[in-house]
């Protein structure tokens, strides 16, 4: 898997061959790479292309849940003996494509049990069903960046998704540093990024200034 600091010098050695530059930053660089491979990605997704890398998640390995009640849940109609958990926390913003955030599983930490997607209404429709005391599957949606989930009884559940900035797990110490983390991006649509970052620089179009991406990142 191609690494962030791979990425941009790949970057910067085909910019050289048609400019020099020498206010190209590996910075503008990453930027670019984000702002084009966003794009791609969201193709992609449009396309049903992206569930089978899984390469190019992140994990999120241990996200701590608390109780919340019914109502912060979104599930106001619901009147079976049901409880609520919610990601202790507010979540990285997610990459949304087609379908919402590009979420490719929710599971417990193990991974050994898969939670499936909903939103608060269809669950509050299921809990109706004739049927759904015998219904053992595990759900979970998305909302106001929180993840929810009824009935389990977990403390932390595992996350993989694209998230809109780096994300970074600091399991060992020191954390790895940005540009030695792979790069979310699949090898077969760089190529592309490549062509779209080559015609906005050699067109000598103004980088554009993004505050929030740049005050998250260690590039110069």
């Amino acid at each position: 898997m191609t690494t962030i600091g791979e990425a941009i010098a790949r970057i910067r050695n085909t910019v050289k061959v048609v400019k020099e530059d020498p206010f190209i930053t590996d910075r503008n660089i990453y930027f670019l790479i984000k702002k084009y491979g966003k794009s791609l990605i969201k193709r992609e997704d449009n396309q049903f292309r992206l569930m089978k890398i899984s390469s190019i998640f992140q994990v999120l390995p241990y996200i701590e849940l608390i109780d919340v009640d019914k109502v912060e849940a979104g599930c106001i109609g619901v009147y079976s003996e049901c409880y609520f958990k919610r990601s202790k926390d507010k979540l990285p913003s997610i990459l949304d494509g087609m379908f919402g955030p590009i979420i490719r599983t929710v599971s417990s930490i193990d991974g050994s049990i898969e939670m499936f997607r909903t939103d608060p209404g269809t669950w509050v429709s299921i809990t109706k069903s004739t049927t759904f005391k015998y219904n053992t599957r595990k759900y979970f949606w998305y909302l106001n960046g929180y993840l929810y989930a009824p009935n389990i009884d977990w403390d932390a559940v595992r996350m993989e998704a694209i998230f809109e900035n780096d994300t970074v797990t600091c399991e060992t110490d020191p954390c790895t540093l940005i540009q030695d983390q792979p790069i979310n991006i699949p090898e077969y649509l760089f190529s592309e990024v490549e062509q779209f970052i080559l015609q906005e620089l050699t067109a000598g179009a103004q980088v554009p200034s993004d505050g929030a991406d740049d005050s998250q990142n260690t590039f110069r």
